[in-house]
């Protein structure tokens, strides 16, 4: 197993950081790393997700929801073919500091047989997890209460 953690300190509430984490639709006009996400954030429904890791080619997969507690945390579970041969489980959370305080937590758990020969990914991903938080921090401290 390998995770990788990020988190960055935001100058906003929490229910702003939700709102721009959630709002999927906007994804392809800021996002670096996520460009697109669709779907129902809905234990069980599935996602369609774009990424794109830093010098890295884009990647699309439909991974299922694991876990949503509104204005707090969603979570998804991706899978490279079947599963146990290179399984993401990922999760978004947004932590309240105080009431204009907040924390953004990006992480991802890995499994699988072909983790041992992913390095390369692993680096590029945790790369694409710290442009995309420096980018929820940016447009969260941006928009107007």
């Amino acid at each position: 197993m390998r995770e990788i953690r990020t988190e960055v300190e935001i100058d906003a509430p929490a229910e702003r950081v939700w709102s721009v984490l959630t709002a999927f639709d906007t994804y392809d006009g800021w996002n670096p790393f996520i460009t697109h996400l669709e779907g129902e954030l809905r234990p069980g429904s599935r996602l369609s997700v774009t990424m794109r890791p830093p010098s890295g080619r884009a990647i699309t997969f439909r991974p299922s929801v694991t876990d949503v507690q509104p204005g707090r945390r969603f979570a998804w579970l991706g899978r490279l073919g079947v599963p146990g041969v290179f399984d993401g489980a990922h999760a978004h959370e947004v932590q309240p500091i105080d009431a204009t305080h907040s924390r953004y937590v990006q992480s991802e758990r890995f499994t699988g047989v072909l983790l041992p020969f992913v390095g390369k990914v692993l680096r590029r991903t945790e790369q694409g997890f710290r442009a995309m938080n420096a980018e929820v921090k940016a447009r969260a401290e941006r928009v107007p209460a």
